[in-house]
């Protein structure tokens, strides 16, 4: 059972001196901001030191943090870092003093890049009370579509939904039952620029951060991926087998025993982007092509909902054609 902030309170000890360690944690996280923290740079010795270092001397608890280095490969080993640290030192003497008087969230990125400049890596920051805002782009299958936004919903997805695009009118009516904005936009391959442009000025106008393509049955030109903010897609198996038309008709005439499910970033090379969540599910002889579409679309939705659960929560990080993915 799921117990309210309120209830949870009510659940706790009624003085502060015995709460436990995590139980103080986690009212303080409810009641103050985290920030999450994403670091990438060549690897050298002291690099978890010199991060953690950066907010212990300004008075900032790290609550969570995950590292890794790549060594594998011909290129220098590379180091990838996630801290998750609690806001509410900022408040604090000594944060005011550590960052120049402007104890801010800009004062703490500023102070952040020159702390990682002479690294050379890169760096990105996103805020837990800050929702990131998703277009869902789609066609006429809504299962993915109904199970990002039951997830969002529930609260397993935190991002807002704030609007849903298709090339047709068939899923207005879940947007209409969710109360989401939908727009129905008709494109062939005369009109495809200007659709595009349309789905690009819808993105801006309600300031989106990412885009979800949840069975969205059309190829996004190199043009309209230049302009748009992140775009995960769901790829119906694993990469790069079986693609084109009817994959599941594919796998079957091949009598496979695995079926799966990719999600990836889109980029200009058409189902090459970096890998962020893949699954399978056994199949066996007596599997009909009817069996291998419903298993394929639970694992479809599994998938594509672990991939936007794992970047909206700052969990991934770009390593080239590849993907860091902090669970």
């Amino acid at each position: 059972m799921t117990l309210s902030y309120a209830a949870a309170l009510r659940e706790l000890p009624s003085s502060w001196r015995d709460w436990s360690p995590r139980d103080r944690w986690y009212v303080r996280s409810m009641s103050s901001p985290l920030a999450t923290f994403l670091f990438t740079s060549l690897d050298r010795p002291g690099l978890v030191a010199r991060l953690a270092a950066f907010f212990a001397d300004r008075g900032l608890n790290i609550v969570a943090a995950s590292n890794h280095t790549d060594l594998h490969g011909d290129t220098p080993a590379r180091f990838f870092m996630r801290l998750v640290v609690d806001l509410a030192g900022l408040s604090t003497p000594g944060a005011h003093t550590t960052l120049g008087g402007s104890a801010s969230r800009r004062g703490l990125e500023e102070a952040f890049a020159g702390a990682v400049e002479p690294l050379g890596g890169t760096w990105s920051v996103g805020y837990s009370d800050v929702v990131p805002k998703v277009a869902m782009l789609v066609t006429k299958e809504s299962a993915c579509l109904y199970d990002l936004i039951l997830r969002q919903r529930q609260g397993e997805l935190h991002c807002d939904i704030a609007l849903i695009v298709s090339n047709h009118a068939a899923l207005e009516s879940v947007a209409e039952g969710f109360r989401i904005p939908f727009y129905a936009l008709p494109v062939t391959p005369d009109t495809k620029a200007a659709q595009e442009r349309q789905i690009l000025d819808l993105l801006k106008r309600h300031h989106i951060d990412l885009v979800v393509l949840a069975r969205y049955m059309q190829v996004l030109s190199d043009v309209f991926l230049d302009d748009a903010p992140r775009v995960i897609n769901i790829h119906h198996g694993f990469l790069p087998a079986f693609q084109g038309a009817k994959p599941y008709h594919q796998a079957y005439a091949r009598g496979v025993k695995l079926i799966g499910a990719t999600a990836h970033y889109v980029t200009a090379d058409l189902d090459e982007g970096p890998i962020i969540e893949q699954d399978v599910a056994r199949v066996d002889h007596a599997s009909s092509v009817a069996d291998f579409v419903a298993i394929g679309r639970d694992i479809e939705c599994m998938v594509l909902a672990r991939a936007v659960k794992f970047h909206v929560s700052q969990r991934v990080l770009p390593n080239g054609p590849r993907t860091v993915v902090f669970r």
